[in-house]
């Protein structure tokens, strides 16, 4: 399962760079931190400017090695489709880096000490877990990898629910690093592994999308799948785990991620629309003009939202260049279009004029001053006019992209790039000198803005983990709504009913695994310490947690005449059944201690008399060893009390033969 990590294909070599850049980063972090702290506690000037000018440096190694980071996640030729291709690049999630976990010794001393259960049996099924999680650092770039990181997620669910108590810590440490910026972030949480593991499989979609064939029906469709389920999962990690440490998965960074691959895919869209040609017809013209505007409108909305605080700080630079140029050349598209449509089709005398009226105003949100639709489609200057004037407005965007473009050094060398918004400048500017110039300088109309609108809807497709089907690892430790980290069992204890006892003197109810009712406390099971509530977990050395009750009561009867010997177990839940005054507590030592909590009422309580002093934590006597009968020993619970009051000690040290529920 997964890759081989040393296999030297650019998408590893990449991964193992941004492997290496992170140990700097951590290093460099932790000298940082280490200089800050001693800036902090020194007081000494001499050694105060000596730890700023070291800072100085440390500052300017992070900020070096960010750049080198930020590189690695603009290196979108390596992710691209092999074929040669005329297309803007796509950009790709690159998958976050994490260090191994072990865990061997935690699993196996909670089986131990929760289960009761002999941890060696469970060897292979821990290795199997750490393999898995091994090969979730190399995921193959299809399907297949895909299926692999939600099997794992999926995994965790069952290791959370079985493992991992919501009241204390396992001990172990999970450590991943920051996308952006190369941070590593340790918790002893699942849930951050479980988030990591949710970045990774939108991650490795988003890599689908960007390998696809763009110049196929099929890659294109393919593509936009892979956006919008990329779109999806990060989606769903945005709602389902809402506190994440780590910059590259809070809330924020997520809706910028996510709106990123629905941009990404609605750009696959209109080259889906494209891809067979766009014939010069009217109708298919205005169309074309709709579909490449909205384009353009969701990659504005997306650098908007990459220059909003806080993303702004830890979003690549390059990223949010490359939206504002797709931003551009989209618009300068859906103007070049509109200019075509002006330029290219006068109005003939077979033509629908009411058609092509409604088309045209459905490009503007407004018609330029002075103009109107069916005037600008019969008037022949009119419309030469006003066609140009979108040609013009087509050359300012594509200048303006292939001015920004100039100016991001990781994306001026991108060479796919410079060519597609050289070619797209050069097309426009070719227009435009084919129109008549004598009326320039006396043509004012400004080429209004192109109304974005589209048929094909995107949207996020939410994960479907269902369809993956995983088995839990730790199946033989029994059904997960009884065998869990939340539930406390006692160990198993064995009940043996000799034979020739006739009737069981119980029943059995519930599913897997079945439970001990309507116990009869005469009969011999009752006599051999079988309680009511009990569940049965082997039958005549046979485990029986995933039995029903007839598979139970069928071993029972082919016992026969012989002894029958069965484990059963009980809850130690027993939180709800103890006294509200009551905190008793047993730690195998010989004798049991319990706190009496005194309930007075206020009114007996003689507020100017001193208070008495405190009695010590423990108080060894043995005077009450009579009546401590059980562990509550309060005032009004003494029948016929006298007068006379007896002191009465707040601990009481009960013997070893009184009851303890």
């Amino acid at each position: 399962q997964g890759c081989n990590p040393l296999a030297e294909t650019g998408r590893s070599k990449l991964q193992n760079q941004r492997a290496v850049l992170n140990q700097q980063i951590l290093r460099a972090v932790r000298m940082r931190a280490g200089a800050e702290n001693l800036l902090r506690a020194t007081t000494n000037n001499k050694v105060r400017e000596q730890v700023l000018l070291e800072l100085s440096f440390v500052n300017s190694d992070l900020q070096i090695l960010k750049e080198e980071l930020e590189g690695l996640n603009i290196s979108v030729e390596v992710y691209q489709n092999a074929e040669e291709t005329f297309s803007i690049p796509l950009v790709p999630l690159g998958l976050k880096e994490t260090k191994e976990v072990d865990f061997t010794l935690t699993l196996k001393d909670f089986i131990l000490e929760h289960y009761s259960e002999d941890s060696s049996e469970y060897e292979d099924e821990i290795a199997d877990l750490m393999d898995l999680r091994q090969a979730c650092r190399t995921p193959s770039r299809d399907g297949a990898g895909i299926e692999m990181l939600i099997s794992y997620f999926l995994q965790l669910g069952y290791v959370e629910n079985r493992f991992f108590p919501p009241t204390r810590h396992m001990g172990v440490l999970f450590t991943w690093y920051d996308s952006f910026t190369g941070v590593p972030v340790c918790q002893q949480n699942l849930l951050l592994e479980k988030a990591s593991i949710l970045f990774n499989i939108g991650a490795l979609y988003t890599q689908i999308g960007t390998r696809c064939n763009r110049q196929t029906q099929a890659g294109l469709e393919n593509a936009v799948d892979a956006f919008q389920k990329a779109a999806g999962v990060l989606s769903y990690l945005k709602e389902t785990f809402t506190h994440t440490p780590s910059y590259d998965m809070s809330p924020a960074m997520l809706n910028v991620l996510v709106k990123m691959m629905l941009a990404q895919a609605r750009e696959c869209v209109f080259e889906q629309i494209g891809l067979s040609g766009i014939r010069n017809e009217f109708f298919t013209l205005v169309k074309m003009t709709q579909e490449v505007a909205q384009v353009g409108e969701v990659y504005t909305l997306l650098n908007t939202a990459m220059n909003q605080e806080p993303v702004k700080e830890n979003i690549p630079y390059s990223w949010s260049k490359l939206a504002q140029i797709k931003s551009d050349h989209y618009k300068a598209l859906a103007h070049y279009f509109t200019a075509t449509i002006l330029c290219d089709h006068e109005l003939q005398p077979g033509d629908d004029e009411d058609q092509q009226e409604k088309a045209l105003s459905q490009l503007y949100d407004h018609m330029p001053e002075g103009l109107m639709a069916l005037a600008v489609l019969k008037d022949k200057v009119r419309r030469k006019q006003l066609g140009k004037a979108h040609l013009r407005q087509a050359i300012v965007h594509h200048e303006e992209a292939l001015r920004v473009c100039g100016l991001c050094k990781k994306l001026r060398n991108i060479d796919v790039l410079q060519e597609v918004l050289t070619a797209a400048h050069k097309r426009s500017l070719l227009k435009y000198a084919q129109q008549e110039t004598e009326d320039d300088f006396l043509s004012l109309i400004q080429a209004p803005d192109i109304l974005p609108k589209t048929e094909h809807k995107i949207e996020t497709i939410a994960p479907q983990f269902s369809k993956v089907k995983v088995k839990d690892f730790f199946h033989k430790l029994g059904p997960l709504t009884v065998f869990s980290a939340k539930q406390r069992w006692t160990a198993p204890r064995p009940i043996r009913i000799p034979q020739g006892s006739g009737e069981l003197g119980f029943h059995l109810k519930g599913g897997s695994p079945v439970q001990v009712y309507c116990l009869d406390p005469l009969c011999p099971a009752a006599s051999m310490g079988l309680k009511e509530g009990d569940y049965i977990v082997s039958v005549g050395g046979v485990d029986c947690k995933w039995l029903g009750v007839n598979e139970v009561l069928e071993k029972l009867r082919s016992v026969g005449e012989q002894p029958l010997e069965m484990e059963v177990i009980s809850c130690q839940d027993t939180a709800a059944s103890l006294h509200s005054k009551s905190a008793t507590y047993s730690v195998g030592m010989q004798k049991t201690y319990s706190l009496i909590c005194l309930a007075m009422d206020e009114d007996k309580i003689d507020q100017t008399k001193k208070a008495p002093l405190k009695l010590p934590f423990l108080s060894w006597g043995t005077k009450n060893r009579q009546k401590a009968a059980s562990t509550l020993c309060l005032p009004s619970a003494v029948a016929g009390s006298s007068q006379t009051k007896k002191k009465l000690l707040p601990f009481t040290l009960l013997n070893t033969e009184s009851s303890l529920y």
